[in-house]
């Protein structure tokens, strides 16, 4: 697999497109591939991901990766049988000085939409491109199927507590080298790097790089201080292209590396000098670019990061501004730079901490929907100031005085402030748990591991045990919790009070027996009861049903009676929730805008389930409460729920095989319902259809029975329709 260098506007942020534009056909080299055997190359996560998304085309479309796994082992292991031995970096946290995420997913927005649009009209391999150009505005997801996938092929990464470039030209530039070479984008040489790798082609057995010295060159011998300062001008993620440069009324050829070298070299080489005059556009407003300039360079100068030691800070720290946090956002304590590194945590939360902004972009679909708007603006909020709580509480108390707001795509003049002193301690809340394995050892199985569901369910569900688990002591008189098992256990426990299912004497609460009895009658597997609670929670927040939601979306049910229509949505939704049996290679199939949009709403609360629970588990190792002692930190990520996004693949499948059996006038006809199913496997390529189907329909059962003993948690109306459409239901099975 060939690992091309991304496009000219890359999703991931990555890249300078004058710079890649002007030196990859005149300055990048090609060389064999044996001349890097036995070397150790950093490769940064966000460059690398950008080659491996371009390979699944329909990715947007979906809201998510089916082959994401295989792709990067394909592509691993194909590096290492070079003879490479390989060390990824992710980015942390944000500096608060990049490109504006809420724009760029308006534009990928935008950009679905077209690719929809463009479907629609049978215009597929124009969608396709289409799609790849919208990119994934969400890529934590992506992230973490790759780290999932790294740690188990036992290939090396950290996450940086900023930017990974920075912490790449750390880990080359460090006397103890602990890698050879970098293997990234052009962004690289802004943070002082002498040589880059853009691309790694096994297929052909070659490398291309680009030599920092070679541009200095070509430049005309420019210094590096300046030949930073013609990078950051030309425009990147790290620093918007200096505005005058696209003036064609002043500059007809348009903006390039040449003309910004003259430029500067007018000034002298100070960027600094060229922003302060601007002697070419006085219409501009320079001034708020020249601030956002100067954080930039603070931010290249003095990037933090880890150092091989553990400790945490800038570079070059005897020359850097104290005020650099301002460039870069609030400190945290070490030890969560920690976790984040060892990937047990997500950056999210702690984001919103470090640069007092929740920011709450726009989805690939349904952003334009009152319903999704209501939901991450007002339903969402409560999740959101539980997790920032659990986060600042054990800290220093500075935390607790930060003010935090939110920022919403579709509303950017909303604040919604946050003020960590009204919220409720967590700590006392949640102190009656401190669950030893002796307690539960004898209930648990290989199916229901501690940090499942399903086992915190079977353990509180026994009168006994959990009036056994109720703990009274002081935190100075509790043992630590050591066992990974009793740590999950925990967690688990203090989630579900926190969502209401459980309460303080840790007995299930109504909502906690409509969970237990959805959980019950779900599958074994991770997917399925994360399914179900997903179900249970989208029930609460009156989102479970087939209301009307995404007007003029396609992909809707179009065929049947109103009734038809009426029950395949709901049906299809619920399926949204689960995991398509499907090969490890990139979706070729049918497409619904409605779904995804549907999707999005079911994402937005997986991930407040998943920040909730990070947040408990950061907590409980904050609090002094767990021994910190161990090497597990990413294995205790993995093992809790929600730790990876479902795509709406199932749900098209689902609605695919409904809508075409009600063009029938018999679709009630076991004969014509197998001759649908294997008509439609053909639709969806790749996928075991029936088997799809039949998982589809027990994530079904599973939520309709909870229905059915939610009593009048649910309207009687509802339950009528609910009764109606499994009547439906069992005659299309």
């Amino acid at each position: 697999m060939a690992l091309a260098v991304p496009p000219a506007v890359p999703t991931a942020g990555r890249g300078i497109p004058l710079f890649d534009s002007w030196a990859g056909s005149k300055l990048a080299k090609t060389f064999d591939l044996t001349w890097l055997k036995d070397c150790t190359i950093g490769i940064d996560a966000a460059y690398f991901l950008e080659s491996l998304r371009l390979q699944e085309p329909l990715l947007s479309g979906l809201g998510g990766s089916l082959a994401l796994e295989s792709l990067l082992i394909k592509a691993v292991r194909d590096m290492q049988s070079f003879g490479l031995s390989l060390h990824f970096v992710f980015d942390g946290l944000d500096t608060g000085n990049t490109n504006d995420s809420i724009a760029e997913s308006k534009r990928a927005s935008e950009l679905a939409t077209s690719a929809f649009e463009q479907s629609g009209r049978g215009q597929s391999s124009l969608a396709s491109q289409t799609f790849k150009a919208a990119g994934f505005s969400d890529t934590t997801t992506l992230f973490e199927i790759m780290k999932k996938t790294l740690h188990e092929i036992k290939v090396p990464f950290i996450v940086a507590p900023y930017s990974a470039l920075g912490q790449l030209v750390y880990l080359e530039q460090s006397p103890s080298q602990f890698i050879d070479a970098v293997l990234g984008s052009s962004e690289l040489f802004c943070f002082g790097i002498d040589k880059v790798i853009t691309r790694i082609s096994p297929e052909t057995s070659q490398f291309t790089w680009i030599k920092r010295q070679d541009c200095l060159d070509e430049l005309g011998n420019v210094p590096v201080p300046t030949f930073v300062d013609i990078l950051l001008l030309a425009g990147s993620n790290i620093l918007p292209q200096f505005p005058p440069i696209s003036n064609l009324a002043v500059y007809p050829k348009g903006p390039s590396i040449r003309l910004l070298t003259e430029l500067l070299a007018s000034c002298g080489g100070s960027g600094a000098r060229l922003c302060a005059t601007d002697p070419v556009s006085k219409l501009q407003d320079m001034d708020a670019y020249f601030d956002r300039y100067k954080r930039a360079l603070t931010i290249v100068r003095h990037h933090v990061v880890i150092t091989a030691e553990g400790d945490v800070g800038p570079l070059n720290k005897e020359r850097a501004p104290d005020d650099t946090h301002l460039c870069i956002g609030v400190r945290l304590p070490e030890e969560l730079y920690m976790y984040l590194s060892r990937g047990m945590v997500r950056p999210r939360v702690l984001n919103w901490l470090t640069t007092g902004t929740v920011l709450i972009t726009q989805p690939l679909a349904g952003g334009d929907s009152e319903v999704y708007q209501d939901l991450v603006k007002t339903k969402l909020d409560p999740l959101r100031r539980q997790a920032l709580s659990l986060l600042s509480e054990p800290i220093h108390r500075y935390y607790h005085t930060i003010a935090v707001t939110t920022r919403l795509s579709f509303d950017l003049k909303n604040e919604g402030l946050y003020n960590m002193k009204e919220q409720p301690l967590m700590k006392d809340l949640l102190s009656s748990w401190n669950v030893k394995l002796d307690s539960f050892k004898d209930v648990y199985s290989e199916d229901t591991p501690p940090g499942t569901l399903q086992f915190a369910m079977a353990f509180l569900e026994n009168k006994d045990y959990a009036a056994s688990s109720v703990s009274s002591k002081p935190k100075a008189g509790q043992e630590l919790l050591k066992d990974s098992r009793e740590i999950l256990a925990n967690v688990v426990y203090r989630f579900l009070q926190l969502r209401g299912y459980v309460n303080e004497k840790h007995q299930l609460t109504p909502w906690g027996k409509v969970l237990q009895e959805a959980l019950n009658a779900s599958g074994m597997n991770r997917a399925d009861e994360e399914a179900a609670f997903i179900a249970v929670e989208l029930l609460r927040l009156g989102l479970l049903n087939p209301d009307t939601m995404f007007l003029g979306y396609s992909g809707a049910p179009g065929h049947g009676t109103n009734i038809d229509m009426r029950n395949a949505m709901l049906v299809s939704r619920i399926a949204c929730l689960g995991k398509i049996r499907h090969e490890q290679k990139p979706y070729s199939g049918t497409l619904s805008r409605h779904l995804l949009a549907y999707q999005s709403m079911t994402s937005s609360i997986r991930s407040s389930l998943r920040d909730l629970l990070e947040m408990t588990l950061v907590a409980l190792f904050l609090e002094g409460l767990v021994d910190r002692d161990r090497d597990d930190w990413m294995d205790l990520s993995l093992r809790l729920p929600f730790q990876q996004e479902q795509t709406c693949a199932l749900g098209v499948l689902t609605l695919h095989y409904l809508d075409d059996l009600a063009k029938f006038p018999n679709p009630t006809s076991r004969e014509l319902q197998s001759e649908i199913k294997t008509k439609c496997q053909h639709a969806i390529l790749y996928s075991d259809f029936s088997a799809s189907l039949e998982k589809a329909f027990n994530i079904w059962d599973s939520v309709y029975k909870a229905v059915k003993v939610a009593g009048d948690k649910v309207n009687q109306s509802d339950r009528e329709m609910w009764k109606d459409v499994n009547g439906w239901l069992l005659q299309r099975k």
